[in-house]
């Protein structure tokens, strides 16, 4: 019996209850179990008759039985028990708790899956750079922890979008492509220019593409500079990313909002809306009303757009791309476009409460050797994302981004991340799922199989540890759930840390395998199945995090 399956018995009483006409109540459409923190109140608890008893009219207590009684009944239940006020704690026949692991080697990859989320059409826009230069230590953390987010709202039912947006137009542009046609003719780039090793690399990259384009007009060398610039840059973003393992299904062009007329309509909707106006040759949006600290411009008096015009339109495309939620990934000097993009969505006549989401990344420092790396042999000025692979490997890496919360500034230690040792938190987890891949060998060598879904006999599995075990593995589904629900990816890293010294407990208690010439008997099959389950369940969270499970190490 998985929690599913008792929240679902549950729910079942509680609908019995209502159909005999001993509660008087609307059943909720579901309940929650969850596990005790301390294991002499069961295997599993719910709070739903403390839950029901205001509607209900009726003591906490009395629910509670009304409920129990009818729990008992239940088929792999073995005891069900009022505590407190009237908190239902319910303890497992070790059969129901046991089938678990079946379940879970059954369903191999789709454990974890989950509906939650279900007919949910959400943009997830993350990293979102200029295509001007490397990759760098501020768009580290949203490419690990963005990527494993739209992992786990795929995985709770939601049809997800991942989506880069180019800033590629703008004056940076130009000045971009300025800043490599005076590193092709051994010149300084322009006041305000581009610096780095990795403008002269593109400066010799262009001019072998193009052998001819100092021969052009000035004028015309750098547009040619600034396309050529453009498109090697762009294809180094998307090469390092992918590298990353973080993969965007849209790279939307910020260009394709001026060239097809998006803007032009864009501002008309808003006109419509009655929340554009003109004052003093400009032209205004009035996000004050929306909670701005000011009305922004949209045109400036001289007839040019405004970046914000840009981003009005871009919230009306992904709208009219039937998107019901739009999910943007943004560093912490950008607090000020939270209330920016929540006026633009009710200037276009949306609840921004539904529309739209804003999360924040706080900043990323690496330390080496107790020293903060602030420089880049190729970038010059800031640490990009190939120097921190570079130096941990991308596992490493990914995975201790994801691992902690983005509310808070976090430092990466390179000399803790390729440690091989268990307080390095990716290979004490990885190390777990290399374990068990090796006792499963084992078990293969010596011609050990664990047999079909119909010899194995769950019963078997009722040592405490096992317990333990077989409860944690239940948990799996809702933690990625809740971690899906709440934009926490560090939920599913932490849970994968627990699961590990789980079951490192689990085998230092239980022998798998037998011992020298003792025949192989049905507990060491069932614990094989155990061991299966386990493995999934690591498998499943490390993929989730985009950081690989190794067999061996």
């Amino acid at each position: 019996m998985t929690p599913t399956d008792l929240a679902d018995a549950v729910l079942r009483a509680v609908r019995e209850a209502v159909d005999a006409g001993e509660l008087a109540v609307t059943p909720p459409s579901a309940v929650t179990v969850e596990r005790p923190k301390q294991k002499e109140h069961g295997d599993y608890a719910t709070n739903v008759a403390l839950q029901l008893a205001k509607p209900a009219g009726r003591p906490p207590r009395q629910v509670a039985e009304l409920i129990a009684g009818r729990l008992r009944a239940v088929a792999g239940i073995s005891a069900v028990e009022i505590a407190g006020p009237g908190f239902l704690n319910v303890r497992l026949e070790a059969a129901a708790a046991g089938v678990a692991a079946r379940r879970i080697v059954e369903a191999g990859e789709a454990y974890g899956r989950n509906d939650s989320l279900a007919g949910q059409r959400i943009d997830l826009e993350f990293v979102s750079a200029n295509p001007t230069g490397p990759l760098h230590l501020g768009h580290v953390r949203w490419a690990a922890v963005g990527d494993c987010l739209g992992r786990l709202l795929d995985a709770s039912g939601a049809k997800v979008t991942r989506e880069f947006y180019v800033n590629d137009a703008g004056a940076q542009m130009d000045k971009f492509g300025a800043s490599i046609r005076a590193r092709a003719l051994g010149e300084e780039p322009p006041e305000g220019g581009y610096l780095g090793a990795y403008v002269n690399d593109l400066a010799r990259e262009v001019l072998a593409a193009r052998p001819d384009i100092l021969e052009l007009p000035e004028d015309e060398q750098s547009v040619a500079f600034r396309e050529e610039g453009y498109r090697a840059q762009l294809a180094e973003q998307q090469r390092t990313l992918e590298s990353f393992r973080t993969h965007f299904d849209v790279w939307f062009s910020e260009r394709t909002l001026h060239a097809g007329g998006g803007i032009e309509k864009a501002l008309a909707t808003l006109r419509e809306q009655g929340h554009v106006y003109d004052s003093e040759g400009a032209v205004f949006l009035r996000t004050s009303d929306f909670g701005d600290d000011k009305d922004r411009v949209l045109v400036k008096s001289d007839g040019s757009l405004t970046y914000f015009a840009a981003d009005c339109a871009y919230y009306l495309d992904k709208r009219g791309r039937g998107f019901d939620r739009l999910v943007y990934m943004l560093g912490a000097d950008h607090h000020g476009y939270v209330n920016r993009l929540r006026a633009i969505a009710a200037c276009a006549g949306d609840d921004p409460d539904q529309t739209v989401e804003v999360l924040i990344g706080q900043f990323v420092k690496v330390v080496q050797g107790g020293e903060e790396l602030k420089l880049s042999k190729r970038a010059g000025n800031v640490v990009t994302l190939e120097d921190v692979v570079d130096l941990a490997g991308v596992d490493a890496v990914r995975y201790a981004l994801a691992r902690s919360s983005t509310d808070s500034t976090l430092v990466l230690d390179i000399d803790l991340l390729t440690k091989q040792a268990n307080e390095n938190p990716v290979f004490y987890v990885q190390y777990a799922h290399a374990r068990i891949s090796g006792v499963l060998r084992n078990a293969r060598d010596l011609g050990i199989e664990r047999g079909d879904a119909e010899s194995f006999d769950p019963s078997l599995l009722s040592h405490e540890r096992e317990a333990d075990l077989l409860g944690a593995l239940g948990e799996f589904p809702r933690v990625v759930a809740t971690s899906a629900e709440l934009r926490e990816a560090h939920r599913v890293a932490r849970y994968l840390e627990a699961l590990a010294g789980t079951y490192h407990r689990f085998y230092d208690a239980c022998r798998v395998l037998p011992m020298g010439d003792e025949e192989p008997t049905d507990l060491n099959r069932a614990r094989l199945w155990l061991c299966e389950a386990t493995r999934v369940v690591l498998a499943n969270g490390l993929a989730l995090l985009g950081v690989a499970a190794p067999e061996r190490m």
